[in-house]
């Protein structure tokens, strides 16, 4: 019997996927030049990296771009304002304070203001090291970090930063120069970014029940705060952005967070202010129409009328009857 011919072998194309990036923050501060100075470790490494900043912009400075996916940075920020904005939540890192966020799966938008001298130091730690460390704290953690340890969550978020104490200015100034033997440094660094870990990152048993209770809180204050601002200057009412500035977050957190406590918008809201203030003007018998729209800050009568209207049910002219004013045109 011949024996089979062995057909030869197809051959396999192999196919090779060029290897991921690696993220390097170091083009984020090119502009700065020695302005930004790497003190220890790497987040890729270690898991841990601590930088000293200190510089000024003439324009204002894109800081979000230095952040490692994967990982939750404390800033300890000595002077300069700066801030940093997630999903419609922003933060305002203000001199002598100190905050954490996670950069996960998008950027986070962080910026520094122009002329200003920036000077703040940052500690970053990655989801590996975090879990290595701390996974035996998860349900003491706050819920930024926990949801990290816990492998519930690895989206960016941001929390509100707190006022630095002297303790940890002190700290900060060890930093920027580690008093021990260099040999020694890779231990003392890793133990220092622990610390901070320890001080910022958990909750006492209080806290932890009345997270939620405190935000809704925190909320309310800013529902509060935004009413008085529209209430101050009713003709000329200050602008999304800069309620958002003075109340401490962005403009569609800020609207969302309203809209969800009146159920108005900021615009609506303002014109049933208006429109009340008008109202009570016209009761005054002090002020026509075109008085009370001119004083809340209508320039067109229509507009005030038909604004008038669809809040009261009736044209301004016609509110209220027993004016003195009204009682005199109408005999």
């Amino acid at each position: 019997m011949p024996k089979p011919v062995k057909q030869p072998a197809e051959a396999v194309e192999t196919v090779e996927f060029p290897a991921a990036p690696v993220f390097t923050e170091r083009p984020a501060w090119t502009a700065i030049g020695e302005g930004w100075r790497h003190l220890h470790g790497s987040v890729g490494g270690a898991g841990v990296s601590f930088e000293w900043h200190d510089f000024k912009t003439h324009k204002e400075f894109d800081w979000g771009r230095s952040f490692h996916p994967g990982s939750v940075e404390v800033c300890l920020n000595l002077t300069g304002h700066g801030r940093v904005a997630c999903n419609g939540h922003e933060v305002a890192f203000a001199p002598l304070t100190v905050g954490f966020y996670r950069r996960g799966d998008q950027p986070l938008r962080a910026l520094r203001q122009a002329e200003q001298r920036h000077q703040f130091l940052t500690v970053e730690m990655s989801f590996d090291f975090l879990r290595r460390h701390l996974g035996d704290f998860a349900p003491s953690l706050h819920p930024l970090v926990k949801e990290v340890v816990a492998g519930q969550s690895e989206t960016s978020a941001v929390v509100t930063p707190t006022r630095l104490t002297s303790r940890q200015q002190q700290l900060l100034a060890s930093l920027r120069e580690a008093p021990v033997l260099a040999a020694a440094q890779k231990l003392w660094y890793q133990t220092k970014a622990l610390e901070l870990a320890a001080e910022l990152f958990f909750l006492a048993p209080g806290e932890r029940e009345l997270f939620c209770q405190r935000q809704q809180r925190l909320s309310a204050e800013r529902v509060d705060k935004v009413v008085a601002l529209l209430r101050e200057d009713l003709e000329n009412p200050p602008s999304l952005e800069d309620i958002g500035r003075a109340v401490g977050c962005s403009p569609f957190h800020l609207s969302r967070t309203f809209s969800a406590a009146t159920g108005m918008t900021i615009p609506q809201y303002l014109r049933q202010l208006r429109m009340e203030r008008a109202a009570e003007l016209l009761r005054s018998g002090k002020f026509n129409v075109t008085e009370a729209a001119l004083e809340v800050g209508y320039a067109s009568l229509s507009h005030f009328s038909q604004a008038f209207h669809e809040t009261f049910g009736c044209c301004p002219g016609l509110y209220p009857l027993r004016t003195p004013t009204q009682k005199t045109s109408l005999k």
